[in-house]
């Protein structure tokens, strides 16, 4: 009940910052602010670079819009380029500036943290549904994941993502609830029921890719027995043990980048935490950005579609800088011909895949 207080305006006073009841949460020394200021700056630049340059690529090519699979990937880069920007941005202005808002300000600023975030995850899931479906059931993988259900899927979690987070805005504060640890103006059993939800979402990923995990585990098995004869769905086993080696990179990653946070967060549930754990906190939340960095080199820059758009746009602006930018637009549509058949070439037996799940 003592963090019970209503916030005014006190950015550039010094008596608001004196009483101001922040001056808790604002507990690193000199050095640890310039790391943090150095370390946000390189990572949210680095971070919202690569997933600007990835939504660029989905977006600038028709063919990657009108597939699920890329559909989820733009969302994925889209939650991470806005977690990159106001995740940082607004982490060095409290902790190293000590900037102080009003209430609702503060508020909406911590709830956009908190979606961009939590779309970020929700993201993962549908990719991992979509790889899961992809390679269970190839033969109706098509009529499953249809581009307007991948736009329906989206909308929903990003509508509920943003529900979610926004929900201290809307009157849900630590008073008289009892304030979290680590998170002004947020309540614990707020922090609680996110955590939970957090939880869900990591659970679906998990599920999802350890079977897959599974499933190429019994494949490696079969390649082992039938290493000198050629079986019908070899080329599958194999596509599925190369994937496996993707999704077990995708889950070591997840879990170092998100585990130490939400533990940390799970502790302040159950006790008082010193000013050095905030302190490993501060420093722990910045993973999920590293997080945000490291998606779009695991799960867009490794797909040959995607690469092969990148390599088509910088063929057209280095013919632009030479000063042949007409003739480039003219053989656009003869470029999209040959990475279409480059796509044939690279896309194995039809009889071993689904023709929806190129990117799998």
């Amino acid at each position: 009940m003592e963090r019970c207080w209503e916030m005014g305006v006190t950015n550039g006073s010094e008596s608001g910052l004196e009483f101001n009841p922040m001056k808790d949460y604002m507990i690193l020394s000199d050095a640890q602010k310039i790391a943090v200021a150095v370390l946000c700056t390189l990572l949210g630049l680095l971070s919202a670079l690569e997933n600007l340059v990835v939504l660029y690529l989905i977006l600038s090519s028709q063919r990657l819009r009108r597939k699920p699979s890329y559909l989820f990937i733009g969302s994925l880069a889209g939650a991470d380029f806005l977690a990159s920007v106001i995740f940082a941005c607004n982490f060095v202005i409290f902790h190293v500036f000590h900037g102080v808002d009003s209430k609702a300000v503060f508020l909406l600023k911590i709830g956009s943290v908190t979606m961009t975030f939590t779309a970020s995850v929700g993201s993962l899931l549908l990719t991992a549904v979509d790889r899961y479906l992809c390679l269970c059931y190839p033969p109706t993988y098509k009529a499953l994941v249809t581009r307007g259900r991948a736009l329906v899927a989206l909308c929903v979690m990003w509508v509920l993502s943003a529900f979610i987070s926004y929900l201290p805005l809307m009157g849900w504060t630590c008073c008289p609830s009892p304030c979290s640890e680590l998170f002004p103006l947020i309540p614990n059993d707020y922090l609680l029921g996110w955590l939970l939800f957090i939880a869900i979402l990591f659970a679906g990923i998990i599920y999802t890719y350890g079977y897959v995990l599974w499933k190429a585990h019994q494949h490696v098995a079969s390649l082992a027995e039938h290493q000198d004869r050629q079986v019908p769905g070899i080329a599958r086993m194999r596509l599925d043990v190369r994937l496996a080696k993707t999704l077990g990179l995708v889950l070591a990653v997840l879990l170092i980048c998100w585990f130490p946070a939400l533990a940390l967060m799970g502790h302040s549930l159950v006790t008082t935490l010193s000013d050095r754990v905030k302190e490993v906190f501060a420093f722990c939340s910045m993973l999920c950005l590293a997080n945000s960095m490291v998606n779009p080199i695991i799960y867009a820059l490794r797909s040959g579609e995607i690469r092969s758009a990148a390599q088509h746009c910088l063929v057209s602006w280095k013919k632009y800088l030479q000063g042949l930018g007409p003739e480039g637009k003219e053989e656009a549509p003869r470029s999209s011909i040959t990475e279409t058949e480059a796509d044939v070439r690279t896309t194995p037996d039809p009889g071993s895949r689904s023709p929806g799940c190129s990117n799998c």
